[in-house]
């Protein structure tokens, strides 16, 4: 199959029906992108703030699904470790609490909490025993203010990823965020996990489906911009809109900014706003299957009137309508690719663009 999609997106093709119809494409991806790409986990209280506080947590499960756990050691350090033991293999902690090392219940086989291997029983005459191989191995843990993020094999810096954010945002208390349960939502939609990320990276389609939100953003002045693992839609609020009080030294001082709507690729959404952060994780089940998380993260002292949880799951909802809609279409035997619009779609065309490189 011919990946190939044209850097200039006046000439450009989008990817072919076949990529979000074929299960051999759908595996690869799986491998190539998803293993290899910064995933958003939770934040810095998804694990209790105590010496010897561990959560365990499955990567991306139904896709990845790959066992991992935070753990904080004896200072408090909060690493990131396979949750899989090195013996032969056994799920090691079970459930989320205080432990004082990380023991294995097949074997006995002990690691201490930032995953160095500590003892085992029963293996005296092992020669060359242990090794680096025997300590659980430790995945790369970043943060975006209270944001975690990690990678099983990371292609690419979290650094480059998120150096337009931090630039453009430097002035945004990204530490200061705090979950609220009560606003946040997973989602199940009958559709490919990028036809949900297309969707997601043009505004082409609000005036035609999402009047509420349509009603906050100025169309005509909505924007894009491009970084190498990441991309902007500046979203331009409306007379009726709200908008931040931006400093002097922001880029966008002046403007009316109703939200910055950041993707990272492949598959994570920060949405933020004046009241705080949207952030969303799209998680492939299968070619038609997708569970979409969302998880709403308050700055102190937002104002309440800023804030629609109603409005949020009506573009929710309005969304899924569409992309289960173009699931079905593309099934079409009549249909094989389409073409970008110029103006509207340069975020999708930088999406199927990163597809492209990551697949030949």
């Amino acid at each position: 199959m011919n990946y190939s999609i044209d850097s200039d997106i006046t000439k450009a093709y989008t990817l072919p029906a076949k990529f979000y119809l074929d299960q051999a494409i759908y595996d690869r991806s799986i491998e190539d992108i998803f293993a290899s790409s910064w995933q958003w986990i939770g934040d810095k209280t998804t694990v209790a703030d105590n010496a010897g506080s561990c959560y365990p947590f499955e990567l991306l499960e139904g896709s990845l699904s790959e066992p991992l756990v935070l753990s904080r050691d004896k200072n408090n350090d909060l690493h990131c470790l396979s949750n899989v033991c090195t013996h032969r293999g056994k799920i090691i902690v079970e459930e989320a609490g205080q432990y004082r090392m990380l023991s294995c219940k097949y074997h006995g086989r002990c690691f201490h909490l930032d995953g160095q291997f500590r003892s085992m029983p029963e293996f005296k005459e092992a020669q060359n025993f242990p090794s680096a191989e025997d300590n659980l191995p430790q995945l790369p843990l970043k943060g975006l203010g209270n944001l975690l993020f990690t990678s099983i094999n990371p292609k690419y810096s979290f650094e480059e990823t998120m150096q337009p954010i931090v630039e453009r945002l430097s002035w945004f208390p990204f530490d200061q965020l705090s979950y609220d349960a009560d606003s946040s939502k997973t989602y199940m939609v009958d559709s490919h996990w990028a036809l949900y990320c297309d969707n997601y990276l043009e505004g082409f389609h609000v005036p035609f489906v999402h009047p509420g939100l349509g009603a906050n953003l100025n169309y005509q002045d909505y924007a894009t911009e491009l970084y190498p693992h990441c991309n902007l839609q500046l979203g331009i609020a409306s007379e009726e809109g709200a908008y931040f009080d931006l400093p002097k030294e922001s880029p966008d001082y002046g403007k009316k900014v109703h939200a910055y709507y950041y993707w990272l690729f492949p598959n994570i959404m920060l949405n933020i706003y004046t009241w705080g952060i949207s952030i969303n994780r799209v998680e492939p089940l299968g070619l038609n299957k997708t569970r979409v998380v969302f998880k709403t993260y308050l700055l102190p002292n937002a104002a309440p009137q800023n804030f629609s949880d109603a409005l949020l799951h009506q573009t929710e909802m309005e969304d899924e309508d569409v992309v289960q809609s173009v699931q079905k279409g593309i099934q079409s035997r009549l249909y094989k690719r389409g073409r970008f619009s110029p103006k509207r779609e340069q975020c999708v065309h930088h999406f199927h663009l990163l597809l492209s490189k990551w697949l030949q």
